[in-house]
């Protein structure tokens, strides 16, 4: 089992971009998930999280642009960017702790978000 994160690429300052993370495998069973976004030379940072029962949160720098969302019976995943910054620019990984009765770190590959001026 594991996650795969999509949707990434280049977009203008103002566009939008939707990112999808799925979890691949036999999974009845996905926990919270988080989007994460890091720069080189950075840290990786929480952007959004949902919990099983879809409640959100956001980083401050994204309330209002950002909407998190999932559909556990796809067991997918969403992340919808609005009005992109170019300091939204980033690779974006999605992570959770527990897929099907597998409990641990599972991280998407990474996904490279540009937002250009």
């Amino acid at each position: 089992v594991q996650l795969q994160a999509s949707g990434g690429g280049l977009v203008q300052a103002g566009g939008y971009l939707r990112l999808s993370c799925v979890a691949s495998g036999t999974v009845f069973v996905m926990g919270d998930v988080g989007w994460y976004r890091q720069v080189p030379g950075k840290q990786r940072e929480l952007v959004a999280e949902v919990s099983e029962d879809a409640i959100t949160k956001y980083a401050d720098a994204v309330k209002g642009r950002f909407t998190i969302s999932r559909d556990n019976r796809k067991k997918t995943v969403d992340l919808q960017m609005d009005s992109l910054k170019t300091e939204d620019s980033a690779v974006y990984y999605c992570h959770t702790k527990q897929l099907g009765w597998k409990f641990g770190d599972f991280w998407g590959q990474g996904t490279q978000v540009t937002v250009s001026s």
